[in-house]
């Protein structure tokens, strides 16, 4: 069986019987939806008409959710449907990221996910899902579309029908009849002024947390909107069309714990690779090589706690090691910081007992594992395939840069407090303006070139001129790359280390932005 859904559009009255009935059966919250409607409005007074589009999980043949889904809480059943254990459900949002069509939210009771699971309660004893039923148009088509018998599958032969986003490859099965474009593209529309939903729209439920934090730094300039995804006077122009009616959205689901676990991460990593690598090819006394290390080990435990922290359930944090899902890069990330963990410890313990033969041998693999310690976000980044500005090639190379950089600012502080080491101070001053260098480059690579989507076009104009230019100017580059190169070119030792403070700065800014901007994009 291969069960799916079609709406038919030419039926569809936007009563929200289905949102209503969906509520009904599975007790949903308010603020949230498994099923909603979503208005569209075309034209000029008086030649105008409204489009209503119902907006639900896809339940995708090949879906991003269960992918990145660490502890298998979203599962894909034998029948098509996309189903979900909330018992297993650590509440990391990476789901939440990876779904194109901003069908899962977190529940704000028990802080797990929570989509249309197409009533299996109801479909498993022959009935239809609860929405289906109570449509008093019947727009709302369900059933096996591998049985020729059934009418899902004689409409899906008969008619023309679309889907939302075909084009990221996750197959979805959910289809329209008489799909409006600009009602199944969120990058068509954007909200021009206040609507029922538009008092929740920086966040709802448990995160809204973040609608103070939005409302005050003016990143509004109404109420109505948290996407910056403002679509130029050409496409309403070609459109034709706004947005006046929707589900609230669900703010920013990764917010300041994630940002700065990237950033603790690159420090922990940076901070025991870069002496280590320069003792193969240097002299580098052992107690910067042994504070070094323990700066590392400190970060590396605070990123443990950060990702703790950022769990809806934190309760339930060691299904990732014991439960894990191993296609999925945050259940690999985990294990990659565990081993990484390990041979720290191991370190410390092998320099106390001055078994050197044993660093030697060590030292190499702990710095295999920093790398994979370093870039493995970028690789759960990119199964977020709902945030098109995550999927660049180039995250990788950010990731292990970032994690250089890092390890260099912490090595200039750590060199300019222990005993003078000229030579030491004068490589690490070369190497902070090489890599400040290539991290211009990369990023200028980054946000010049042209991007395939609107979605990762509009993320960049919000970087380079919108919502997050100041953080991205003054913050990451200017504070970050410029002052600090600056700086090293005084040739003062206590210069120095406040350059490699600096460049600590400038990372939290770039990990900040990078995480934020593509979250303020609408998706449904």
């Amino acid at each position: 069986m291969n069960f799916g859904f079609v709406i038919d559009n030419r039926k569809c009255i936007g009563c929200h019987a289905c949102t209503v009935a969906c509520k009904s059966e599975h007790q949903v919250p308010v603020g949230v939806n498994r099923t909603w409607v979503k208005y569209i409005e075309k034209g000029e007074f008086p030649d105008t008409r409204r489009l209503f589009s119902v907006m639900r999980c896809n339940h995708c043949a090949d879906a991003p959710c269960v992918e990145i889904c660490p502890v298998t809480a979203l599962y894909t059943r034998e029948d098509g449907i996309v189903d979900f254990d909330n018992r297993r459900c650590i509440g990391c949002k990476a789901c939440t990221q990876a779904c194109p069509y901003d069908a899962l939210f977190m529940e704000p009771e028990n802080h797990t996910a929570s989509k249309c699971n197409y009533c299996t309660h109801r479909v498993d004893i022959g009935l239809e899902p609860a929405c289906v039923v109570v449509c008093p148009e019947h727009a709302i088509v369900s059933g096996d579309m591998d049985n020729p018998d059934t009418e899902i599958s004689r409409l899906l032969a008969r008619e023309t029908v679309s889907a939302r986003k075909p084009e990221k490859g996750t197959n979805p099965k959910l289809f329209y009849i008489d799909g409006d474009r600009v009602s199944l593209n969120p990058s068509a529309t954007e909200v021009e002024s206040d609507y029922m939903w538009s008092s929740q729209a920086t966040g709802v439920g448990h995160f809204a947390k973040f609608a103070e934090e939005r409302i005050a730094t003016g990143a509004q300039s109404t109420g109505a909107q948290a996407s910056p995804l403002a679509v130029s006077a050409e496409a309403r122009r070609d459109s034709g069309a706004r947005r006046v009616y929707d589900a609230p959205n669900k703010g920013v689901l990764w917010g300041w714990e994630v940002s700065a676990y990237v950033l603790t991460k690159a420090i922990a990593t940076g901070a025991f690779m870069i002496p280590v690598i320069a003792s193969y090819f240097m002299f580098v006394p052992p107690e910067i090589k042994r504070l070094s290390v323990a700066v590392a080990f400190s970060f590396l435990c605070v990123t443990g706690v950060l990702l703790i922290l950022d769990l809806g359930r934190p309760d339930r944090f060691l299904n990732v090691i014991f439960r894990p899902q191993w296609r999925s890069w945050l259940s690999r990330g985990a294990y990659f910081i565990t081993v990484y963990g390990g041979l720290l410890t191991g370190w410390i313990v092998a320099d106390w007992f001055e078994f050197e033969t044993i660093l030697k041998y060590l030292e190499p693999v702990a710095i295999v594992f920093a790398v994979l310690t370093a870039v493995y976000t970028a690789f759960l980044f990119a199964q977020a395939k709902g945030r098109d500005f995550w999927q660049s090639p180039m995250l990788g190379l950010h990731m292990i840069l970032h994690s250089l950089m890092a390890g260099i600012g912490v090595a200039l502080l750590i060199t300019y407090w222990m005993p003078a080491n000229v030579a030491l101070m004068m490589v690490l001053g070369f190497f902070v303006i090489a890599s400040i260098a290539f991290h211009l480059v990369t990023l200028a690579i980054e946000l010049l070139t042209t991007h395939p989507t609107a979605d990762a076009h509009a993320t960049v104009k919000s970087i380079v001129k919108g919502e997050f230019a100041r953080p991205f100017w003054v913050g990451m580059i200017f504070t970050g790359n410029v002052l600090p190169i600056a700086l090293i070119l005084t040739g003062n030792p206590l210069l120095y280390a406040l350059a490699g403070a600096l460049m600590l700065v400038g990372l939290w800014f770039a990990e900040d932005i990078w995480v934020k901007a593509p979250q303020r994009i609408q998706l449904s």
